[in-house]
């Protein structure tokens, strides 16, 4: 097991006072600090092969386009592609999501129908619902079982239905901390020959993923939350989907062909991956998949979620709070909260004065949060370098707000 409290050493950022505190950093379901082996890799990339990729036959081209390729390789290994060519580098979830839904959405014809739950993080509903309004499909979703954030599978029969073409679902919740079994939910969209995609931006830098037992067709995540840069994320898909699909970009890298009044593209990757790319990102993102490996992922799951249990257990023993998502099940690296007659933003600013860093709104889950009847809650959510001492932190600090806010 890694010595969790040595690897804190690992991370710059971490060692600094805020208002005069320590450090307390619990927003790591918006984005992860890095440690310092990803900053020196990116650092090093510019300082000594920063040139553009694919296009150049001088040496600082070749070695940055080896790097650039050899992070899609590494990034392929760290979900268990069944190859580099089924890795597209976006931007990060978001432009994943987007890819997908535009690209692959533009086959879908009136009466078609996309299917998702109602947890959905804006980035896995928005751009199904753009595609509805331009292809005339239709949108349906899973419901949620309240606080308790489960999704309720009994119903599930009734909606995946013949008439599904796209199953898209989060595979841990950013609000609920619920972990969905996507497996099991990729193989039901298979048996009505649905698409399964999954928004793994919670999941992918905190426990093993593999792909392919999964048996999904596309998958997306961001860099910037496992320890990598922000801007850089991934696309999986299946080879054989993926070069089915129309381009979502037009210009330099994606073409085979250009005449004046017709082109013809590139297979994947490149099909997908318009301008140039950011590849010094790119090799970030491959020094933080070897750093996660080398801790172990699956060390790292148990770490993050004792850590969400123990915040979890003694948050619930405060006076008028209320909690979402699981109480008993295994659940992500994050808690979400409500004090009574307190606002979100209100414990966040509190919190900032005791040199906590909390998350507070709605987390990108409006309709979520409409159905549980709350504007927004305050999220704790954990990573490899928090510590259970860090939760006591957080418990007196949210003791003093309920006390300044009787």
């Amino acid at each position: 097991m890694p010595s969790w409290n040595t690897v804190r050493d690992d991370f710059p950022a971490l060692h600094q006072q805020v208002n005069g505190h320590p450090l307390v950093y619990l927003d790591n379901g918006a984005t992860t600090q890095r440690p310092q082996v990803v900053i020196d890799a990116v650092s090093r990339f510019y300082a000594h092969d920063n040139a553009n990729v694919h296009r150049g036959l001088h040496a600082l081209s070749m070695r940055a386009t080896a790097a650039y390729e050899g992070a899609r390789a590494r990034v392929a290994r760290f979900i268990n592609a069944a190859a580099p060519e089924e890795i597209i580098f976006t931007r990060g979830t978001t432009e994943s999501l987007n890819l997908v839904a535009a690209s692959w959405g533009s086959r879908l014809q009136p009466g078609d129908v996309i299917l998702l739950t109602e947890m959905e993080h804006h980035s896995n509903l928005v751009p199904w619902q753009l595609v509805a309004a331009r292809t005339g499909a239709k949108l349906r979703y899973v419901p949620v079982t309240g606080d308790e954030g489960k999704l309720d599978l009994s119903v599930l029969d009734q909606l995946l239905t013949p008439e599904v073409k796209v199953f898209a679902f989060t595979h841990i919740s950013n609000t609920l901390g619920t972990i969905n079994p996507v497996a099991e939910l990729c193989a039901r969209a298979r048996q009505v020959g649905a698409i399964s995609v999954v928004d793994a931006a919670q999941s992918v830098g905190h426990m093993p993923v593999d792909v392919r037992a999964i048996g999904c067709d596309f998958l997306a995540f961001s860099g910037h939350k496992m320890a990598a840069g922000t801007g850089i994320g991934a696309l999986y898909g299946r080879r054989e989907l993926l070069d089915a699909m129309p381009p979502w970009q037009g210009g330099g890298g994606m073409i085979a062909h250009v005449g004046f009044f017709e082109s013809r593209w590139k297979p994947s990757p490149e099909r997908f991956e318009a301008g140039t790319p950011n590849f010094g990102d790119a090799v970030g993102l491959a020094a933080a998949c070897d750093y996660l490996d080398a801790l172990g992922r699956a060390q790292l799951r148990r770490h993050d979620g004792e850590l969400a249990r123990l915040a979890y257990q003694k948050l619930s023993a405060l006076p008028n709070i209320r909690l979402l998502g699981p109480a008993e099940e295994e659940r992500g690296g994050l808690v979400s909260f409500a004090l009574s007659d307190v606002h979100a933003h209100d414990v966040v600013t509190f919190a900032d004065e005791d040199g906590i860093a909390l998350r507070g709104g709605h987390h990108c889950n409006q309709p979520l949060m409409h159905k549980l009847g709350l504007t927004g809650t305050v999220r704790a959510s954990f990573y490899l370098y928090n510590t259970a001492e860090e939760i006591d932190v957080l418990i007196a600090s949210i003791r003093r707000i309920q006390k300044f806010f009787g």
